[in-house]
């Protein structure tokens, strides 16, 4: 038997996972993710996911607030604005409630939101990654294949010195970076 990291299974009907990614928060990485959904969906099927379980802002950014529909294989459907199945933790918790969740909590949300919505058929799956390099970044990127990634920054020296951080962090990711 092997040691490492778990083997990476595709998203059931996904052909494409995209993560939209920075090192620090409010660069504008949910606008970028939010706009290329919403281009891409005018010549493929789009979903686009929220990552961030802390902070999620999909719901406001797609006009959405119904609670998602179940289906009989207890998979979450996700709601469809501007033709993108969007996903997101605040379509889950009231959106007055803090999650305060640690990492084992996180790794298990993540899962329910890849593997617990039928996604399927897809094309190309957006994900809005939140903040750093932590618990979500690793979960998402040990669980599904990515077929590339968008780091995100502002023309500040700082910000570009910490979002350079980011590929250096997890070298291994094993994905191309397309910007």
């Amino acid at each position: 038997m092997s040691k490492g990291l778990p083997k990476r299974l595709p998203l059931a009907g996904v052909n494409n996972v995209i993560l939209i990614a920075s090192g620090k928060g409010g660069v504008g990485k949910s606008t970028v993710a939010v706009n290329l959904s919403i281009a891409l969906s005018k010549r493929m099927s789009v979903g686009l996911l929220d990552a961030d379980v802390f902070g999620p802002s999909l719901p406001l950014m797609m006009n959405l607030s119904a609670i998602p529909e179940i289906n009989h294989q207890n998979l979450t459907l996700p709601p469809i604005n501007y033709n993108v199945k969007c996903m997101s933790m605040g379509l889950l918790v009231d959106k007055e409630s803090p999650v305060v969740w640690r990492g084992l909590m996180v790794m298990q949300g993540i899962r329910k939101l890849l593997r617990g919505v039928r996604w399927g058929p897809l094309d190309t799956l957006v994900v809005d990654m939140p903040p750093g390099t932590g618990d979500t970044q690793l979960s998402i990127t040990e669980e599904i294949p990515i077929t590339g990634a968008v780091l995100v920054t502002t023309p500040n020296g700082l910000l570009w010195l910490i979002v350079l951080k980011e590929p250096r962090c997890l070298p291994r990711w094993q994905f191309q970076f397309l910007v």
